[in-house]
């Protein structure tokens, strides 16, 4: 029997299908100190991981019984891929299970920016007896999305999911990246109707430009994303999203910008310094906050597990 470790957890759905197969799976959370030790006295063959669980090439040089790890999610920046890959270690991820959790996440932050919700939810449990009329003056000035520019900076599986959000209540998507020139994206409705949208490159410099509001999709990258040039190159009061990588925005820049009034609110759900995000940071009163959640729902942890049970039986078996 083969057996599975699932370091950082696996939904329930997806141990299942697993299971079913004929698969030993182990839930144990091992310490990242004691992984190699654990893998080999347990004769594991299947590690899967996600954020919480680095495999450098350290471990994997240490773990020779090794056949496969996988990543529940997108990016794997955390797993030393090149390296398994030359070891004959096959390397999974879930390309698209979370896109939609974190599409929505994105436009989370995004209407609680033009609501001031990041602020209300601070103030209101402070100050909401005693100064409410002037809470509710100093909150009155937001804005609706409807009719708004968003510019999306990557355009990949979870930058096309928020691209159809935008669309769908009513906004205008800019798009950049390397890799597309035109998409056609097809809109589902609850009553199975259906509305085609054809959308267009735009050079990183006009999403820049034209935007209203910025999103983030990108993987992990070397430099910025975003820095102070390219904050001067954007409207006045604009607002920006990164549920993308820590490292794409350049936080310095951004707390800037937040003071200057060039950024009006940014919200994030990565940090340059996670999981030790900075005080100014976390502290600045108008950056919305959340703790790297774009894939943490329920629906989304499902079909990842499913995905990755799926791939390691087609693979394995």
């Amino acid at each position: 029997m083969i057996k599975v470790l699932a370091n950082d957890g696996i939904s329930e759905a997806g141990k299942k299908v697993l299971q079913r197969a004929g698969f030993e799976v182990i839930t144990t959370k091992v310490a990242q100190e004691q992984l190699a030790k654990f893998i080999n006295t347990n004769h594991i063959e299947v590690l899967l991981v996600r954020s919480a669980t680095e495999v450098p090439k350290k471990t994997i040089d240490a773990c020779p019984g090794l056949k496969l790890i996988g990543r529940g999610g997108v990016g794997m920046d955390n797993i030393d891929v090149a390296h398994a890959k030359s070891k004959k270690i096959h390397v999974i991820n879930t390309k698209e299970a979370s896109s939609n959790s974190v599409a929505e996440l994105v436009f989370a932050h995004l209407y609680g920016g033009v609501r001031f919700l990041y602020d209300a939810n601070r103030l209101m449990p402070l100050e909401g007896d005693s100064n409410f009329k002037k809470l509710k003056k100093s909150y009155a000035g937001g804005s609706e999305l409807r009719g708004k520019t968003l510019g999306i900076i990557g355009f990949g599986r979870i930058g096309v999911a928020t691209a159809k959000i935008a669309l769908g209540i009513g906004m205008k998507v800019l798009f950049t990246d390397h890799h597309e020139e035109k998409r056609t994206l097809e809109l589902s409705f609850y009553n199975d109707q259906k509305m085609i949208f054809e959308l267009h490159h735009s050079s990183f410099e006009v999403v820049l430009q034209q935007s209203d509001y910025i999103t983030i999709h990108v993987p992990s990258q070397k430099e910025y994303i975003i820095g102070k040039k390219e904050f001067e190159l954007m409207k006045d009061g604009v607002g920006i999203i990164n549920a993308s990588r820590g490292g794409t925005v350049d936080e310095v820049a951004l707390i800037d910008a937040l003071e200057s009034g060039k950024v009006a609110f940014a919200g994030l759900d990565v940090f340059e310094s996670e999981p030790n995000p900075e005080i100014r940071i976390l502290m600045h009163p108008n950056i919305s906050l959340s703790p790297h959640i774009g894939a943490a729902t329920i629906e989304a942890q499902d079909r990842i597990g499913i995905e990755l049970a799926e791939q390691v039986i087609t693979l394995l078996k």
